[in-house]
């Protein structure tokens, strides 16, 4: 028999690390989480400080790191970084805007064992990408990146930041990164954090947020490639539904890409965790509060005992709709969508049509 879901903690291994090796970047995206410019920006941690955090990291974990910015090309020793964490075992990949990258570059991703690399792509032609992006180029630059790691053999995905212009392109987009042979496509639901506050306007509303998850398990049961929702953990509600309406023998006929594992919507504090470019431990890139300092305490501490990371991890104290949910274990909320709303990190998700009927009902039938 199960525990009652608010006896339930959530697991806290470590499966993914998001690190900001610098802020600066060369564009000036409109929805950046980080306010990024060309910088240069103070206290980034230097190599020796970065070499000793891959230690303290690979010591307990092994997780996914994911090396972003800012632009992470923008920094010199970021082919150092990422090869010393391959040596000790880790799964580096790299978040880009793909503008920087050139073939002899994708051949240097390679040599340092990125595993894949991460492109933005907010539009489905040269005007509204460029539009989002607030340079003039944008995206003539990251088709270019584009093609060259597709010739040197760089697995790549793109990733697309859903606002309501771009909205009604979704599927020229979709179309787009299936063309330039990605391996996947992960759509990202806007978070008004940074500077995206100023698009404030350009939020879906919570019935588009329902559609376009909709949309997306429907167009993954056909699709050749992965796709994921990212900054919509309530996909993960939309997933179990339906797997639970479908039986095992529909579910084997299934002719696209597999769903990914039954994980956790929001794993911010619970399996993954975001590293500003000077050390500022975080429950995501969105969710600005802090944890902790790598400068001041060991990152194993200051994962294992942030008193943010505690209550991320423990059900009961989960507010308003989200701490009634049935789904609340697969899904979790937006974390940094309801602190940004409310103030509090433990409100409920405040874009998801969902109706618990109330957890009380949900523990007697066991879910």
């Amino acid at each position: 028999m199960k525990a009652p879901l608010k006896d339930r903690l959530l697991p806290s291994t470590l499966r993914m690390v998001a690190w900001e090796v610098t802020r600066s970047c060369n564009l000036a995206c409109a929805h950046c989480r980080a306010s990024a410019v060309c910088g240069p920006y103070e206290g980034e941690l230097d190599t020796a400080a970065c070499r000793r955090l891959i230690d303290e990291i690979a010591a307990f974990s092994n997780p996914v790191i994911i090396l972003t910015g800012g632009e992470p090309l923008l920094r010199p020793d970021i082919w150092e970084i990422a090869a010393y964490g391959n040596g000790k075992g880790l799964r580096m990949v790299m978040a880009t805007n793909g503008t920087l990258v050139t073939e002899d570059i994708a051949k240097k991703m390679l040599a340092a064992g990125i595993r894949r690399v991460s492109v933005s792509l907010d539009g489905h032609d040269a005007v509204s990408h460029d539009l989002f992006r607030r340079v003039p180029g944008a995206f003539a630059g990251t088709m270019s990146g584009i093609e060259a790691m597709r010739r040197a053999g760089m697995e790549f995905q793109v990733n697309t930041t859903i606002t309501k212009d771009n909205l009604p392109h979704i599927e020229d987009i979709h179309d787009l990164a299936l063309k330039s042979a990605a391996a996947a496509h992960h759509i990202f639901l806007l978070v008004p954090t940074g500077r995206a506050r100023e698009l404030a306007e350009q939020e879906i509303a919570a019935e588009q947020y329902e559609k376009t998850l909709e949309w997306l398990y429907e167009r993954s049961l056909a699709c050749p490639i992965q796709l994921k929702a990212t900054c919509a953990p309530h996909y993960h509600r939309i997933l179990q539904q339906h797997c639970g309406e479908a039986s095992g023998k529909e579910a084997g006929k299934r002719e696209g890409h597999p769903p990914p594992a039954m994980a956790r919507g929001c794993m911010g504090g619970a399996s993954f965790c975001f590293i500003s470019h000077t050390g500022q431990v975080q429950p995501c890139g969105y969710l600005e509060l802090d944890c902790g300092q790598v400068k001041e305490k060991g990152f194993q501490g200051i994962w294992g005992q942030s008193a943010v990371f505690q209550d991320l991890r423990n059900p009961s104290l989960y507010k308003g709709k989200c701490g009634e949910c049935k789904f609340m274990s697969v899904c979790g909320g937006c974390r940094a969508r309801a602190y940004e709303k409310t103030g509090d990190y433990l409100a409920e998700e405040p874009y998801c049509l969902y109706q618990p009927q109330g957890r009380h009902k949900d523990e007697k039938q066991g879910t």
